[in-house]
């Protein structure tokens, strides 16, 4: 398997067309960019958001051009330490112009079966998924990028069930 790095995804944001989805699936992320604003949250110091500046300026750029960018985060409830963080900065996405939902995990459907073998991933323009891959501590180490037409429809299948059901971040209240 090849794996691609996070800036070579983020190619993938400016040459698509129409928008990109973020399924998430995990309760919690090792990214170390986060580490220490994540350590400083836990330790109830005030929030600087000033990390999340690169992804910001991305999401502008991209619904700035007239594109989409959308994210459900199925999580378990109660949510772990980390999804509580990332409840409390969902809004600093939502400013730069990502709509971010949410999906308790006990509400999913019945028998749903998640693609790519239940990472998480992002869907380009319906045509190519990134699908995230982590170490055994849980550090992302890359994507895979995948464009296998009955893969991609599965995931477009998946997207649009979830989307449709899940709460907009304004709404949710865990």
């Amino acid at each position: 398997m090849e794996l691609i790095s996070s800036a070579e995804r983020n190619q993938l944001f400016d040459s698509c067309e129409h928008g990109a989805f973020h399924l998430e699936l995990r309760d919690d992320y090792s990214v170390p960019v986060e580490d220490g604003p994540y350590a400083s949250w836990l330790r109830g110091e005030p929030l600087d958001h000033s990390y999340m500046e690169p992804w910001t300026q991305l999401v502008r750029r991209v619904t700035g051009a007239g594109k989409t960018m959308r994210r459900v985060r199925v999580v378990t409830e109660p949510h772990t330490p980390y999804i509580q963080w990332e409840y409390v900065t969902a809004h600093v996405n939502e400013e730069a112009g990502e709509s971010v939902r949410w999906y308790p995990r006990h509400q999913l459907p019945e028998g749903l079966t998640f693609p790519v073998g239940g990472n998480d991933w992002w869907l380009f323009d319906d045509s190519i998924i990134a699908v995230g891959h982590f170490n055994d501590s849980g550090r992302f180490i890359g994507n895979e990028l995948i464009d296998t037409p009955a893969v991609v429809a599965d995931c477009v299948r998946v997207r649009d069930l979830l989307w449709a059901s899940a709460i907009p971040h304004p709404e949710y209240k865990p």
